[in-house]
């Protein structure tokens, strides 16, 4: 049996946004993450992707976190006990929400480079 992955859940890019027709969209946080993702390919071993639709309610994110917290990208910890300190809590499971962040955590944890 594999190891539980930590899940990273991103929007789907080029998204339809029912307030704005005609168009497609981009989630510009989602879409760093995206970047970094393609360029080094083996993160998609090290960390589970879900991409979801914009629209909520995001089902997969809540079934996740909760309700309040569809707000994405999202790092959502495999084993609250490995999550850095500043980590957010949603009903025991541990989560990071900032796209620097979770940036940062992907370079410390999976060698990925990152500016410092």
């Amino acid at each position: 049996m594999s190891t539980p992955r930590d899940t990273i859940f991103l929007i789907e890019p080029g998204f339809a946004d029912p307030k704005l027709p005609g168009k497609l969209w981009f989630c510009p946080f989602c879409n760093q993450i995206e970047g970094v993702l393609a360029s080094f390919p083996a993160l998609k071993d090290a960390v589970e992707v879900r991409r979801v639709p914009f629209a909520r309610p995001r089902e997969a994110v809540i079934a996740a976190l909760d309700e309040a917290h569809q707000g994405l990208p999202v790092l959502v910890f495999a084993d609250a006990s490995t999550a850095p300190p500043d980590a957010l809590e949603s009903d025991g499971r541990r989560f990071l929400n900032d796209t620097r962040r979770i940036l940062e955590v992907l370079a410390e944890r999976h060698g990925t480079p990152w500016p410092h």
